[in-house]
């Protein structure tokens, strides 16, 4: 999933441990993995004199283990024999969808001082929010006591924690699981393979089972975190990348985000006003207006076109002068945008063709849909990829 113009949503974990100093990484892939894989082979590439790795562990069929992963405990099971050759005596369990900064070093020295068997990485929310998430609670030497998924508002009463006086002057006085969890090697093991070895789930099953019986605690996170599995919230965070002073700071130079380098040219903008956006690599942009967006890899924007509050994901390739005349030949916009376009509040994905004169007005006056060309959820309009928008199409 591209994030932020020219990353991709995974390098923002693998970014995370190598400022933390963890570079042995697996990562585990199930469905539609190709992209993903390939990415990750482009890109972390490590010294041969290092032990350093990312490495991809894609669901195996074996004897032992005839389905696909079932949930993400049973995932981590499943893989258990490929983490056999390396030492280590913790594992950290992170989840892919996340967007944040965080140093993991901070959370062990913490899992160590507190003699944990589990750590569990929390972040202080508000009653609102706290129907999103599992919330947990602790006692008095900080260890997570009672666990609650997704609680209704009337019920969050007895769930209020000590989050400290300046989370708790903001309104956040509930524990938030973030999914980021540090286990001892031998219990994780022990957990998956004998006492939970039905359990599929490490939020629903393996963390609230255990509470009883470990030492489970919490290490709570007072920075910038979201979940961005959806796609009101993947929108949001993206567009709230192009702020003055932006929650997720790219502009950092101790937490760098790595991602693949493509050696592309840089941008070319001629006759362009540009309000608070982010301009990836390889653009072409004539447009007359962009605003409060973000242009990902390769983009062409046509003249007299306005882009308001939306994210392009670019391109993959550029069309030679010559692949441009046969597309128009046979009635094909060009790779890209448009000439006097109206785009605002969508998504475009990769590799898309909009012709001129088209016009997307994304909102919450649209009803949510799916269509063949295009989605819309939560006001948000989402072109698919590699969509063809003929000219004048209107949504």
């Amino acid at each position: 999933m591209p994030i932020a113009g020219k990353y991709r949503l995974v390098d923002i974990p693998i970014s995370n441990c190598l400022n933390s100093g963890i570079s042995r990484m697996f990562v585990l892939t199930q469905f539609n993995s190709a992209s993903l894989n390939r990415h990750i082979k482009n890109t972390y590439h490590f010294s041969a004199f290092s032990s350093a790795f990312v490495d991809i562990l894609a669901a195996e069929q074996t004897p032992d283990n005839p389905t696909w992963y079932q949930g993400t405990a049973d995932a981590v099971r499943q893989c258990l024999r490929h983490l056999g050759p390396f030492d280590s005596e913790y594992v950290l369990i992170l989840s892919g969808d996340q967007l944040y900064q965080m140093d993991f070093m901070e959370m062990l020295n913490h899992h160590k001082k507190m003699g944990a068997d589990i750590s569990i990485a929390t972040i202080p929310v508000n009653a609102k929010d706290a129907s999103d998430f599992g919330i947990m609670k602790m006692d008095e030497s900080g260890f997570i006591n009672s666990f609650t998924e997704k609680p209704k508002q009337d019920m969050l009463g007895p769930w209020v924690s000590d989050t400290g006086h300046a989370m708790q002057a903001q309104g956040r006085n509930y524990l938030a699981s973030m999914g980021i969890y540090i286990f001892n090697r031998q219990l994780l093991s022990d957990l998956l393979q004998n006492e939970f070895a039905e359990s599929t789930d490490f939020g629903k099953e393996i963390i609230p089972q255990s509470l009883e019986k470990y030492k489970v605690v919490s290490y709570q996170y007072e920075g910038y975190w979201t979940d961005i599995g959806n796609i009101p919230s993947f929108f949001e965070a993206n567009l709230g990348l192009t702020k003055d002073i932006p929650d997720f700071n790219l502009f950092d130079n101790e937490k760098a985000i790595y991602t693949r380098a493509r050696m592309l040219p840089p941008a070319k903008i001629s006759g362009t006003t540009l309000e608070k956006t982010i301009i990836a690599e390889g653009c072409i942009i004539n447009a007359s207006r962009i605003e409060n967006s973000i242009i990902g890899i390769r983009t062409r924007i046509g003249t007299g076109t306005t882009i308001v509050s939306s994210y392009l994901m670019g391109v993959d390739y550029y069309e030679t002068i010559e692949e441009i005349e046969l597309a128009r030949q046979h009635g094909l916009p060009t790779v890209g945008i448009g000439h006097r376009c109206y785009i605002r509040n969508a998504i475009v994905d990769k590799n898309c063709r909009i012709g001129d004169d088209v016009r997307i007005n994304g909102g919450h006056h649209l009803e949510n849909a799916d269509h063949s060309l295009y989605t819309v959820k939560e006001g948000v309009v989402v072109i698919k990829k590699g969509a063809v928008l003929p000219n004048g199409f209107v949504i």
